[in-house]
């Protein structure tokens, strides 16, 4: 379905000590959510302050709680953490400043399928002393994704995920096609002779039974998303779902949740 995930991982500075890090920092919104999903608070010594605005809705409480950071090698020099975990794609300055100082870091690559997220929550785990939650985590993804593999549908709903501008619409080897793949849906931006980038004449064209539309939790209906809902697109009968953005751009072991829940929304598509 997606094209094999390579993972690749730094360890710098002594990452591998003998006792695990207990204050970790984390400069990237995806190891955000993984941060907050495997330690307990008191372990945290920051996450980005995107998690209040952008990341997981069902973490929202818990990041409110954290102290945040802007992803400012100065904010980790302050805050003496035993670790930090960084995005191997963001905070390239603030990356490169931090190996000059020696600070303890890990790189964590994006996951696009479920074999990379198994991939990077083992080796955050492993980083930060927590291998047993990380396992819990994980098999009860492989339980959510067993459900699902039971009750895929022979004919999967035709989605577009599209919020009126071609940078919105996410295609092959991305998290979002995984997730919708195996909640019963066919990416129609991740055909093989299909654009990436859609204006609103060819969403027509392809007649997408549902389309979604990313968006940050925290924030009021953007703009960009006027044309989604283009009366052209209703007289279609396409049905609008909002989902979180961020979320379904991040490998984290909850994304099954994601799966399940978006699985029960395409079952009650009116197909008629």
């Amino acid at each position: 379905m997606n094209a094999p995930l390579f993972l690749v991982l730094s360890l710098v500075a002594g990452v591998a000590a003998a006792a695990p890090p207990q204050r970790v920092m984390s400069l990237n919104l995806c190891t955000d959510q993984l941060l907050m999903a495997l330690l307990p608070p008191q372990r945290i010594a920051s996450i980005t302050w995107m998690s209040r605005t952008e990341g997981d809705p069902a973490l929202l409480h818990l990041a409110q709680r954290l102290p945040i950071n802007h992803g400012s090698a100065e904010e980790v020099l302050l805050a003496h953490p035993d670790l930090v975990l960084a995005g191997r794609y963001t905070t390239a300055t603030t990356r490169s400043q931090l190996r000059r100082a020696g600070i303890p870091m890990l790189e964590v690559d994006a996951a696009s399928d479920w074999e990379g997220i198994r991939r990077v929550t083992r080796a955050v785990a492993a980083a930060i002393g927590a291998e047993s939650q990380a396992e819990l985590q994980l098999a009860a993804m492989d339980a959510d994704l067993a459900q699902l593999a039971n009750s895929r549908p022979l004919d999967p709903v035709r989605v577009i995920g599209w919020g009126g501008t071609g940078a919105d619409v996410p295609g092959r080897d991305t998290l979002f096609n995984t997730i919708l793949e195996t909640a019963g849906g066919v990416n129609l931006a991740a055909l093989d002779n299909g654009p990436r980038s859609f204006d609103l004449e060819q969403v027509l064209l392809a007649q997408p039974e549902v389309v979604m539309r990313g968006a940050a939790y925290s924030r009021k209906p953007a703009l960009r998303n006027s044309v989604a809902t283009h009366r052209a697109l209703r007289t279609q009968r396409a049905r609008m779902i909002t989902y979180p953005e961020a979320v379904f751009g991040c490998g984290v072991p909850r994304a099954s949740q994601l799966a399940l829940e978006l699985a029960a929304t395409l079952r009650e598509v009116d197909r008629k």
